[in-house]
């Protein structure tokens, strides 16, 4: 490994998404290894792309022409795996871009640590739901998905604070909210396979909200910013769209996240 932010841009550069995964995996287990052993390589500087390389399928369209599907069908099912997969592949890609992309901001090493650890899981998260499509008869890039998903990422390119306050602070966090449903509606289906990815994804996501949390206060600390204030003020810059109740008050709290950082959002809409 040259440096991180170099292994960072070769897994952002890789199309397929089984080899996406497979690199990223790769690249966190020899970061680890090496500052396990106190030789990590340097962070580096390197050049993300604009849009992380992407494979012809799915067809990506805009969120309102995405097809709903009954959930109580088992092509219902399988479209809610496809959508959840897809955001996990997204979320490879953004925790990657975390680590590459502002190289001008001073950080502890435990930043990187913390990033490199959460896009591991995502693409254990990704692996998990891509074996389960398969499994179900079908396969990631076999329905169309949502072409937005790399908005927050491109709309927050220059702010590191605004970029935690909206994708792990906002979306991931939005995660917290609606897997327990979704974990519930397999259950009821029998499914226990995924029933059991389900659950090892609700519990490790609290951490990648943890870790959005944790550094969006340190860096608010840094500026002598109030932490509430100042994720206030980005989301309303950065984020399109609503904070939608219900929220999952136990585990956004569990990831540093009290109801008065997120209900004063939901009520302005």
């Amino acid at each position: 490994m040259e440096s991180l932010r170099a292994a960072a841009c070769e897994v952002l550069g890789t199309a397929d998404a089984r080899a996406k995964t497979a690199l990223s995996r790769r690249h966190a287990a020899a970061w680890a290894e090496l500052r396990e052993a106190g030789a990590a390589p340097p962070l580096g500087r390197a050049t993300p792309p604009e849009f992380p390389a992407r494979p012809d399928s799915p067809k990506l369209l805009d969120p309102r022409d995405v097809p709903r599907r009954r959930p109580g069908t088992l092509a219902g099912r399988i479209a809610i795996l496809h959508a959840i997969a897809h955001i996990e592949l997204n979320a490879v890609d953004l925790h990657w871009d975390m680590v590459a992309r502002f190289p001008d901001v001073p950080v502890p090493p435990g930043f990187a640590d913390d990033w490199v650890k959460a896009a591991d899981e995502e693409s254990k998260h990704f692996n998990l739901l891509a074996d389960r499509l398969e499994a179900l008869g079908s396969h990631y890039g076999a329905l169309p998905a949502h072409a937005g998903m790399w908005r927050a990422a491109a709309d927050t390119a220059d702010d590191i604070e605004g970029r935690l306050a909206v994708v792990p602070m906002v979306l991931e966090a939005r995660g917290l909210d609606v897997t327990p449903g979704m974990i519930d509606l397999f259950a009821k289906a029998g499914d226990t396979e995924t029933v059991a990815a389900l659950e090892i994804i609700y519990a490790e996501e609290v951490a990648h909200v943890a870790y959005g949390s944790k550094w969006f206060h340190f860096l608010c600390g840094r500026h002598d910013h109030d932490p509430k204030d100042r994720f206030h003020e980005l989301v309303r810059r950065y984020f399109h769209g609503a904070l939608k109740p219900p929220f999952n008050v136990e585990k956004r709290a569990e990831a540093g996240m009290p109801p008065d950082f997120y209900w004063p959002l939901a009520a302005e809409k």
